[in-house]
């Protein structure tokens, strides 16, 4: 109400502030504000202005202004400020005639075809990409009666081609009609789709479009690449089929924003005076976003100036050519080399579909088709280690001297001992069995002798995020006794078809075990991943360990990287699972605790159970 009563209050003293020569009357401020109130097209922007006109019409004094096109021109940036649209606009035309919309006479054929040529230009581009450039959209009624020659003239020409480009960047004009025409003909006839929606104000009417059943020839299909382009010179109804195509995801919009204008604006005469309101009566609701183009333009998926959009949109378009070998490769190279074959079929078949709809046809670059990829991969898979990757080089094996070493684990380890002689270690990554070894004898005289002669021992895996699980069996050996070798798990690699079972080791550095009767606690949260996950699994398997704290990451044994094709696109595929015949797997799932509780509480509650067990213990010895 209070902006409103500001907008009619504003129009009625701009002139008695700065203007002392010409006069009008009130009137015609009141008959411009109605004509807004009863016909812009989002009424709800206008909010308490009827209160405000009928407060307005009691003012008897004069505007004084010089001429009556600066009038205007004040009148204009008082409605466009105050309501936030700058396609309101008031204008003093004397000796205006209103328009008449051109129809098309019965022309001879020769000239349909000139009138045809002059508005559209067709070229087909190098690698079968279709260009089409059209400048103004013609209504349905139109479409029609050229039809014929379109279809001989231009679309013929534009069915074969691989993908096309749909160049909208001069395209000012056009019919409300022609939306559902031309988006009709990158669908398919069933089912309809809901594209758009008009909101007429006058008659307080909204009018849904869906694509058309039938239509004149065939139609470019549901999968094939589309690129619009557009400037900020493209308009109106260019802007609505741009803006209900990139929301059907059927084209990929590049070039620059579009200017924000309207599906429809009227101009109407301010009752007997010579000034005029041009007001947007009806506007566009897209059934996908809820919400319009109008006034804000439509935003480009890629954003480039417009004449640079033709030769970016070529190079998506060859980026898009390359897409189907790569889906299919990457699916033959997870259905033949994915840990658990079933999921890895089954992905592999639901990434073909996904080709065959034309979701990728959406990609503008390398790095968004591998993170799309990605994205399906690991939903498909439920696998987060199922994903691209880069194919970066390991770095060379640095030259550590003894003192580096011992740097090295101080900062890598962390160990204390708690009261009742609770041992603690915790230590964040797991490292190669090769690497480690020859800094094993150092581990253990730096790390394991603090923690061994302890009466229970915690160990803290909470922010442990996986690494190589060469040293698995070596770490797990040192819970259980020499005397008896244990078969801790049994690894299925699916690349080679092998199994192998890790054992315990009967030989280890530092010689000197926690064996296999004091009690161990093992910390986890939801960042417990790989490598962690698998002690984890195997000390809760053969019942060595409690685990405290949250369900892990449910990642996966350490994935190898392959290369699709010859391309340079790289996936990270999982190749080995653990033995599932024991139970479920916890690769996807994680493992759960035996005591849940939020990560940050596991560290007291370990400590509790421990001091509460060795209290006990204590009492009855």
């Amino acid at each position: 109400m209070a902006k409103t009563l500001v907008l009619v209050a504003s129009l009625l003293i701009l002139g008695n502030v700065f203007f002392s020569h010409a006069s009008f009357s009130p009137s015609v401020i009141v008959d411009i504000a109605t004509i807004i109130l009863n016909n812009y097209c989002s009424p709800e922007k206008l909010v308490g202005m009827k209160e405000a006109i009928e407060a307005a019409s009691s003012n008897t004094g004069i505007l004084n202004m010089p001429d009556a096109e600066t009038l205007a021109n004040v009148l204009s940036s008082g409605v466009q400020h105050t309501v936030s649209d700058p396609r309101l606009k008031v204008s003093y035309e004397p000796n205006y005639a209103p328009a008449v919309p051109p129809k098309l006479p019965p022309l001879p054929p020769e000239q349909l075809i000139a009138v045809i040529q002059n508005s559209m230009k067709l070229d087909i581009l190098e690698g079968n990409i279709g260009y089409l450039r059209i400048d103004h959209i013609l209504g349905e009624e139109a479409a029609e009666k050229v039809g014929p020659l379109l279809l001989d003239l231009v679309w013929s020409k534009i069915l074969p081609t691989s993908a096309l480009i749909f160049d909208l960047r001069y395209t000012g004009s056009g019919e409300v009609t022609g939306i559902p025409y031309i988006v009709s003909y990158f669908t398919e006839a069933e089912p309809l789709i809901h594209i758009d929606s008009i909101y007429d104000r006058p008659s307080n009417t909204t009018t849904p479009f869906f694509t058309m059943p039938d239509l004149l020839g065939q139609r470019y299909g549901a999968t094939k690449s589309i690129i619009v382009l557009t400037s900020k010179n493209t308009k109106g109804i260019a802007e609505d089929v741009a803006y209900c195509l990139q929301n059907l995801k059927r084209a990929t919009i590049v070039g620059e924003k579009t200017a924000g204008g309207s599906v429809k604006t009227d101009k109407f005469k301010a009752g007997d005076s010579d000034f005029y309101v041009t007001v947007p009566t009806a506007k566009s609701i897209n059934p996908v976003t809820g919400s319009t183009w109008e006034v804000t333009g439509v935003t480009p998926d890629v954003e480039v100036n417009a004449e640079d959009a033709l030769a970016t949109a070529i190079k998506i378009i060859n980026l898009h050519a390359q897409v189907p070998a790569i889906i299919e490769g990457s699916a033959t190279l997870i259905a033949d080399n994915y840990a658990f074959e079933n999921i890895g079929s089954d992905v592999a078949a639901k990434l073909k579909e996904q080709l065959e709809s034309g979701t990728y046809n959406m990609v503008v670059s390398k790095q968004s088709l591998e993170s799309k990829l990605s994205a399906d991969l690991q939903t498909l898979s439920g696998d987060k280690s199922l994903k691209t990757t880069s194919n970066t080089p390991a770095l060379p094996p640095m030259d550590y001297t003894p003192e580096m070493y011992i740097e090295l684990i101080k900062v890598s380890f962390h160990t204390d001992v708690f009261e009742n002689n609770i041992g603690y270690l915790r230590f964040d990554m797991f490292g190669d069995f090769e690497e480690v070894k020859p800094i094993a004898q150092v581990i253990v005289e730096h790390v394991w002798n603090k923690v061994l002669n302890t009466n229970a021992l915690i160990v803290d895996l909470r922010n442990n995020l996986g690494g190589p699980t060469t040293a698995i069996a070596g770490f797990c050996s040192y819970f259980f006794d020499a005397d008896k070798q244990i078969v801790l798990d049994k690894l299925y690699d699916r690349s080679s078809g092998t199994i192998t079972e890790l054992q315990t080791l009967q030989e280890l550095t530092g010689s000197v075990r926690y064996g296999s009767k004091k009690s161990v606690i093992i910390l986890t949260s939801g960042a417990t991943a790989g490598a962690a996950e698998e002690f984890v699994y195997i000390m809760k398997k053969l019942g060595r360990a409690m685990i405290i704290g949250e369900t892990t990451a449910g990642a996966s044994h350490p994935p190898k990287t392959f290369q699709v094709g010859e391309t340079d696109i790289f996936l990270s595929i999982p190749t080995v699972h653990s033995d599932n015949s024991a139970g479920p797997a916890w690769e996807g799932a994680g493992i759960a605790p035996h005591i849940p509780v939020p990560a940050d509480a596991a560290l007291d509650t370990a400590k509790g159970i421990f001091n509460k067990h060795l209290a006990v213990k204590e009492t009855k010895s």
